[in-house]
């Protein structure tokens, strides 16, 4: 139960994050996104 804990709170913190980089930097978005949907789908996987 706890590492379910641990990957709901993850998710809305890697979205803020996210969210904020794409704000600062616009550019590198297309990475940003990447990464992200990467890591989502890590653990999802590891789940």
């Amino acid at each position: 139960m706890p590492l379910m804990t641990i990957h709901l709170a993850l998710q809305p913190v890697l979205a803020l994050a996210a969210g904020v980089l794409i704000l600062v930097k616009p550019k590198p978005l297309k990475y940003i996104v990447a990464t992200y949907l990467i890591v989502i789908g890590i653990l999802g996987i590891v789940r």
